[in-house]
């Protein structure tokens, strides 16, 4: 299985938005853009989409930008996950409409293959953001030559004041 490129900014995002939680500034979707390289139209669409599935509260206008709706330690991947991927079918058999194998009657693969899926998903249901984030105040912020921030370990968010 691997999860969208939607799913993989999107949790990039939220991420973020753990990180700097408790920033009185709001996180802005250029900020963001900038940081993890990703097109500001793009994430704009992402803001949106978390926003109507009550994961971010969005302010518009001048001092507007974005914050997480609930506590970091409330939010956990396996609903993110949930939320942002549409197709968790592994193989064509998952999808009766589209299923053409002969041998689904008779075949072990589509039930293992269910368990696995199953378990990847209990999986994240166990980890928050917060669990995701939480050794991002120790760690030391990394800044390229140029001054732009850079991200080595995933979590070593850089702060932006």
């Amino acid at each position: 299985m691997r999860l969208t490129q939607w799913t993989d900014y999107a949790l990039r995002l939220l991420m973020y938005c753990a990180v700097h939680q408790q920033r009185e500034r709001p996180i802005t979707i250029s900020e963001v853009a900038q940081v993890h390289n990703i097109s500001r139209s793009h994430l704009t669409k992402i803001v949106q989409d978390l926003a109507g599935r009550g994961l971010l509260e969005t302010t518009r206008g001048r001092g507007g930008g974005m914050r997480l709706l609930r506590p970091a330690q409330e939010v956990s991947l396996g609903t993110v996950v949930r939320a942002t991927e549409t197709d968790f079918d592994m193989v064509e058999c998952f999808n009766p409409a589209t299923n053409a194998c002969y041998l689904s009657s008779n075949c072990r693969l589509k039930s293992v293959l269910s368990q696995a899926t199953q378990a990847f998903l209990r999986t994240l249901d166990g980890v928050t953001l917060a669990d995701l984030v939480a050794d991002a105040d120790a760690a030391a912020l990394m800044r390229s030559a140029a001054g732009q921030p850079t991200i080595q370990p995933l979590i070593a968010f850089p702060r932006v004041r």
